[in-house]
Formats: C-alpha cells, structure tokens, sequence
C-alpha cells in the first residue's frame, strides 16, 4: 500500500513538474509567450484569421490596460492551473498537502480512523476528481489547434485578402484603417527571419534596429536565462509558410500592423561549452501572430508577439 502511494505522489510531482516547464520548452525569440504592445488595441483581441483563428491575449506589455479594455487588468498576468483568489489558493495547498501525506505514508488526511478515515476517502477522491477536471481545463486552453487553411500569396508566404489589405476588426475611436501592401508583407516576411537569426546569434545591437525598446527587455530576459543555465539558443532554418493579415490601423502617426504567421523552424537549446544540443534541434512549425509599428513613412519594426 506504501509503495503504491509513493508511485501516485511520484506521478502528481512529475505531472507538476511538466505544467511547470511547459513553457520552458518553446524557445526561439519570444517563444511561449504573449507579450508586447499594440497601442490602444495592447489588450483587444486580434481579429481572428485563417492562420489563426484565436489568439492569446497580451499577458505581459507597459502598456496600462484601459478600464473598458475587454480583458480588463487580468489579462496582465497568467492563471496557474488553479487559477487566482482565495480558491486557487486553497485548492493548490490542499493538494500539496495531499502529495506530503501520500509520500509519508498518512494519505491526504492523516491520523483520521474508523468512520473519520471513509470521510478522507471521500475527500480523497473528491480532490483528485477536480485536480483531474483542472488539468484537463487548462490543457485544452494550451491545445487550440491552428488552422490548417493554405495561404494563395505569390512569392510570399503572406495571402492577399479581396479588401487589398485593409483593416479588420474594431478599434479605438482615435484610430483609422490603414492599408497594406506587398512590400509591407515582404517586410515582415524579412523581420521574421532577421529577428529570429539575430536572437540565436544574441546579437542585441541587430535585434534593436529591429523590435521596440520593450521587445528587446524581453528578449535580453531570454538570453539571461539561458546564460545562466550555461545554454544558447540557436534558431536556424526560419521560412513562411502561411501568412494573412489580422488588422492594420493608425493612431496618430504612428501605424500598427497584426499579422498571423505560420512558419517552420529548426529550433535548438544547445550547451555553451561543448556545443551539444541538450534540447530540440527537430524542424518544427509554428503559428504566431506578429504586431509591426512604425512611425508614418518610416521601417516596421516588431512591437508585440502573441501565442495562436
């Protein structure tokens, strides 16, 4: 019976463990993660796209959330698996308790007999039957498929919508549609693969002609990491698959431009010293949907990433 209960509390902890460095796993620049800026739309939903139809909210950005922003101020910070307040906190600590008294051998309430210890079972099993619940909540969210659909562009991998490139979706009231065109697609397509190589190479004075003040702290926070875990992050291979537009609009004279982009990659965590791969090194793909800025007349450059 003992060693039956360490193999159960063995697996909660791997299980944990996995929901932990889930996110770990994604590397490239900005791999994982939802963050950035959008100008008044930081914390508007995207509008939904063949190459991805939903997207993660912005959950990191300097941008301050407007109090009718649709997501409101939590779309700042991500739920755990139990989520925030006083429920989350209680669930995740009973849990954790639970996992103490399996691994010693006193179940998850301990020291209770006779008709107390049918009550623990009870509860035992109740707890287990919404961790379960939780975690298979939680794992649909991170599962949404991206959609299959094949993009017509030309030489690119971006597709020509019949409105010629202009906006969709809503905004502000202070901000006006903008058309795109090819060359503007051609740049993104260009900053993908730049950006990308100059994150494996950990060249920050590239990667700061190339993404906002804001983009280029998280990509540093990314790099310090992995320095200090003595690993680099090497992305090779990067190529546009599919690509379409979200929306493009104006504020003032500055222009935005989202763009879902489903790209392959060949992306690896290799060791500092020896040069061996310790993680990936498979060709992958992906689907991100991208935020360009720009002031009127002047280069895009990468102001937000978020997750399809």
């Amino acid at each position: 019976m003992f060693r039956h209960r360490w193999l159960i509390a063995l697996a909660a902890i791997a299980t944990a463990l996995m929901l932990v460095s889930g996110d770990a796993a994604n590397a490239r620049a900005g791999g994982g993660f939802s963050g950035g800026s959008r100008g008044m739309r930081t914390f508007s939903a995207p509008s939904s796209t063949r190459t991805a139809p939903s997207v993660s909210p912005i959950q990191r950005s300097i941008t301050q959330p407007r109090a009718s922003s649709p997501f409101g101020t939590s779309s700042a910070t991500r739920p755990g698996l139990f989520g925030g307040g006083l429920f989350g906190g209680l669930a995740a600590g009973f849990l954790g308790a639970g996992l103490f008294g399996l691994l010693f051998g006193h179940g998850f309430f301990g020291g209770m007999g006779g008709f107390g210890s049918l009550i623990g079972l009870v509860l035992q099993l109740v707890l287990i039957y919404f961790a379960a619940k939780l975690f298979f909540a939680w794992w649909q969210r991170r599962s949404m498929p991206a959609s299959a659909y094949a993009g017509s562009g030309g030489g690119s991998g971006f597709g020509f919508s019949p409105l010629g490139g202009a906006a969709l979706g809503s905004g502000g009231a202070a901000s006006e549609p903008i058309t795109i065109g090819k060359a503007d697609y051609d740049a993104f397509e260009r900053l993908l693969g730049e950006i990308q190589a100059a994150y494996s190479a950990e060249d920050l004075n590239a990667l700061r002609a190339r993404v906002t003040p804001e983009m280029l702290s998280y990509f540093s926070e990314q790099m310090s990491q992995n320095a200090s875990r003595g690993l680099v992050n090497k992305v090779s291979g990067v190529q546009l698959l599919q690509g379409d537009l979200s929306e493009a609009w104006r504020e003032g004279d500055t222009e935005y431009a989202t763009v879902a982009m489903r790209f392959g990659l060949t992306d690896s965590m290799v060791d500092r010293a020896s040069g061996r791969v310790v993680d990936g090194g498979q060709h992958e793909e992906v689907t991100e949907v991208w935020t360009f800025v720009r002031t009127r007349g002047g280069a895009w450059i990468l102001s937000a990433i978020q997750q399809a």
